[in-house]
Formats: structure tokens, C-alpha cells, sequence
């Protein structure tokens, strides 16, 4: 017969204090992410009284913790607003229809299901091993924003976090030769939409450990999650291991998106450097008549 000794007194007392320190963490990190969502909402104007927000939830991380923590700032927040979380329905294969109704019903929230079949569009457009992200997120952005005109929704409010934000900037950086990012806050192209990003101060990782904290039925996105050699995944293994040599890099860059200098860069249509250090009121030459010379010799060059 075995017998069972007694566990040393320090260590019943870690057994006993591991549930309080799990909650103390577990508040501490959902108290960093309502300040930080609280703190994106202030400084970007994202929620007015009397807002009608749309909240799009996916079934992914970001979108349940986007959904919690409004629901838990709307609770104390100095204005009145109201929250409906809306899905769209594409039609995958093996979609589990069922779990975000369940869950939404669950925690008694205002929600709607839109279905639209667009994994068929998608599938049918898109050659074989080619990249659907770019299709997909077009026919459901166009979904969405039809969904919020016709019901009067003033705010639509998507789950982007940080590293979605300065992904976006290098895969823009690199991939297109432009210096712009996906903003907290804009007006849709037609300007009958106001998009917000309330997880915009937030780190991914946080997300991350406040849906497994939180265990949030998670549905993985099965159309584009296979395709692994997207320019946005090359972007994202090249911060992780930025972050990984350097911890913090990714927050100076976050940081840097919000403290632009349009003089220390060179676009003229963002600052004027032709009046810059003109002497007297001589007027500046464009690059015609600086370029003349040249011009006049490589229409020779063409007819000889």
C-alpha cells in the first residue's frame, strides 16, 4: 500500500494563492485594455452619443475581445451608445454556423447574421493556389457597409489591433512604394461610413492571452488560413523576429505612426519645399525647364 505524503507547506500556499494571482492577472490585462481602448476612442473621436455602432465579429480573437471590451466601457462610458455585433456568413465548407449565435445569445447582445455566399465568388474568380485575402475582404467589406446603410448604423467597428497596423505600413512600404498604413479612423471612399479600429493602441499578444483567459469559441478562418506564403504573413515573421532581437521595436514603430514630420520626408504635396529658403521673389523652375538641355538632345538621339 503507498503512501501519499504531505506536500510542504510552501507549496499548498502557491496552490492556494495560484487562482487569486490568476485572477489578479486576468483583471490586470483586461484593465491595460480598456484603458488602451478607452484611450484610442478619446483621442480619435471613434464613439459620439447617440452612435449606433456596428461591431463586425468574425469568430478570430480580435474581434471577441473588440466585442468585450466595448461592451464593458459602454457599461461606464460619458456617452450613450449602442452596440450590435453582426457577422457575415460566407458559406465556407464546414462553417459552424451555430457558435456565434449561441455565444452572442449567451451574453445577451443585440446581433444579426448576414449570409452571403461569397466563398463560391471567391473560389470561382481566384485561380487555384493564389491569394484570396484581397477578393474575400472586398465582397465582405461591400457586405458589411450595404448591411450598416440600410440599417442606419453610424460607426462600423472592425478588430485591426497594432501589429495589424504597422504590418499594413511595411506591406505598403515594401510591396507598394507608398508611406500609409491602416488608420484608427476613416471615412469610407463613398463617405457614407466611419470606420473605427477601438484596438489600435493594442498588442496582439495581449489579445492573444485575454481570449484564452476569456475562452472565446474561436472559429479559424478556413479560406485563406492555408495560404501560407502571403505577403502579410512574410511582414509578420519579419516583425517576430524584429521583436524577438529587439523587444519593443514593434511599439517605437507604432509610436512613430502617430509623430509624422511631413518636412523630414519628401513628398511636396505634403510640405512646401519650393518656398523653402527662396531667396527674393524670384520664381522657382520646374523640372522641364531644368531638364531642357536633355530634352532637346534625346529628340536628336530619336531621329538620328
Amino acid at each position: 500500500m503507498s503512501t501519499v505524503l504531505p506536500l510542504p507547506e510552501p507549496v499548498l500556499r502557491r496552490r492556494e494563492h495560484a487562482p487569486c494571482a490568476q485572477r489578479h492577472d486576468a483583471n490586470r490585462l483586461a484593465r491595460r485594455l480598456r484603458h488602451q481602448v478607452g484611450r484610442a476612442i478619446a483621442d480619435f473621436g471613434m464613439i459620439e452619443d447617440g452612435d449606433r455602432v456596428m461591431v463586425c465579429l468574425s469568430g478570430g480573437k480580435d474581434s471577441y475581445t473588440m466585442l468585450d471590451i466595448l461592451l464593458q466601457l459602454q457599461k461606464k462610458a460619458p456617452v450613450s451608445f449602442s452596440i450590435t455585433a453582426v457577422n457575415l456568413d460566407q458559406k465556407q465548407p464546414g462553417f459552424p454556423a451555430h457558435v456565434l449565435p449561441d455565444y452572442l445569445r449567451s451574453i445577451g447582445v443585440d446581433h444579426h447574421i448576414i449570409e452571403q455566399d461569397t466563398y463560391s465568388v471567391v473560389s470561382r474568380v481566384v485561380p487555384e493556389g493564389k491569394t484570396m485575402c484581397s477578393l474575400c475582404s472586398r465582397l465582405r467589406r461591400g457586405a458589411l457597409y450595404t448591411y450598416a446603410a440600410g440599417h442606419g448604423y453610424t460607426k462600423i467597428a472592425l478588430g485591426h489591433h497594432r501589429d495589424d497596423m504597422v504590418a499594413t505600413f511595411f506591406l505598403n512600404l515594401f510591396f507598394h512604394a507608398r508611406l500609409s498604413g491602416m488608420p484608427p479612423k476613416l471615412l469610407s471612399d463613398d463617405g457614407r461610413h466611419v470606420v473605427i479600429r477601438p484596438l489600435a493602441y493594442v498588442r496582439e499578444d495581449d489579445i492573444v492571452a485575454y481570449a484564452d483567459i476569456k475562452a472565446f469559441p474561436i472559429i479559424p478562418c478556413n479560406l485563406c488560413g492555408s495560404q501560407e506564403n502571403l505577403q502579410r504573413k512574410q511582414v509578420q515573421k519579419m516583425m517576430r523576429e524584429w521583436e524577438r532581437e529587439s523587444p519593443g521595436r514593434i511599439e517605437t514603430i507604432a509610436g512613430a505612426l502617430g509623430d509624422i514630420r511631413p518636412s523630414q520626408l519628401a513628398d511636396p504635396k505634403l510640405f512646401d519645399f519650393l518656398s523653402l529658403g527662396r531667396a527674393g521673389r524670384a520664381a522657382s523652375l520646374d523640372a522641364p525647364a531644368w531638364l531642357a538641355d536633355d530634352a532637346r538632345m534625346d529628340a536628336a538621339d530619336d531621329g538620328a
